[in-house]
């Protein structure tokens, strides 16, 4: 289980390992969306995205033992860098396994990092789960799944302690939180750190539009699948349903989800950068995105965004400035 003391665990684990990430603001973003917008810039974190926390809160926790063995995890590219990143730094051996449409960056990152990578046909159907499982089973490694594992849940969950922190300095008691949203990792750590730290924070996870089935899972009251593999530019949180362990937690702390376009999420790469001088990946500026463009979707004087990676390919952000310009 994951609860608040995980998370508490997580976060004396993580310290002097991770960033803590500003939330920044613009009165450019404030008057495009229509109300106060702060965005916790986890693009800002090591390598790149939310997801060094949830990598090293769960190779810290592995007994020496395990760790000698070596992790194996799946990823399109952010957890595959966060796992590789905190494997290294305990000299831990790391298998991920990456669909071979992943951006190239991703995969380079993390074969930079030192884990070795296999790839796997996401469009043609190969199941990245069989694969991890079958490595996993035949090296005698451990297997780090991104989001439903309750260790990686808890590291996630130290952006929401921040969070809390930061909101309270802002002056901000109530506002819907809204986080990128794959498989709920994120979205359900920070949930129960809110529940604790900062009950008048709603969490909101927020898609791509035909990738959506966080949102209508919670819609519908029970796990929902997305009917294609892929498809999307925003890859990052592209996946197949909610957890089976976050879903319970979303239900339970997340207001209603939310949906974007690409076009959106890449114009929101162009105002993010315009007005903040970050540089968000399309699954990272969706929160942001939903912010600015769906402000009739969005309750209060105040919304939060968690820009949860920055891990661009130079041809799509060079794309969305070009197209988008400054974003308005």
């Amino acid at each position: 289980m994951t609860d608040i003391a995980a998370i508490e665990a997580a976060a004396t684990r993580l310290t002097g390992h991770i960033r803590r990430t500003p939330l920044l603001s613009s009165p450019f973003l404030d008057a495009l969306a229509g109300r106060r917008v702060l965005v916790k810039a986890e693009c800002l974190q090591h390598t790149g995205s939310f997801k060094a926390r949830g990598g090293w809160s769960a190779v810290s926790a592995l007994p020496a033992a395990d760790r000698a063995r070596g992790v194996i995890a799946f990823s399109s590219g952010n957890h595959a860098q966060g796992v590789a990143a905190a494997a290294r730094a305990f000299g831990c051996p790391a298998v991920i396994v990456m669909p071979a449409d992943a951006p190239k960056l991703k995969i380079d990152n993390t074969r930079a990092l030192g884990a070795e990578v296999v790839l796997y046909d996401r469009a043609g159907g190969e199941n990245r789960e069989d694969i991890g499982a079958a490595l996993a089973e035949a090296r005698g490694l451990t297997l780090i799944r991104p989001y439903d594992e309750p260790l990686v849940i808890a590291g996630q969950g130290t952006c929401g302690l921040e969070l809390a922190e930061q909101a309270a300095e802002a002056g901000v008691a109530q506002a819907d939180v809204l986080v990128c949203c794959g498989g709920g990792g994120l979205s359900a750590g920070v949930a129960l750190a809110l529940e604790s730290r900062a009950p008048g924070l709603r969490v909101r996870p927020v898609e791509p539009a035909g990738f959506d089935d966080v949102a209508r899972s919670l819609a519908a009251g029970e796990r929902l699948s997305n009917t294609a593999p892929s498809g999307s530019i925003c890859d990052a949180i592209v996946t197949p349903s909610p957890g089976e362990i976050t879903f319970p937690i979303l239900r339970r702390l997340c207001g209603p989800g939310l949906v974007v376009t690409d076009d959106e999420a890449l114009r929101a790469m162009a105002a993010a950068f315009a007005r903040l001088k970050i540089v968000l990946e399309p699954g990272g500026a969706v929160s942001l995105a939903a912010a600015l463009f769906r402000p009739d979707e969005i309750a209060g004087d105040t919304v939060i965004c968690v820009a949860s990676g920055g891990n661009a390919d130079g041809a799509t952000f060079a794309g969305a400035l070009t197209r988008f310009g400054t974003g308005d």
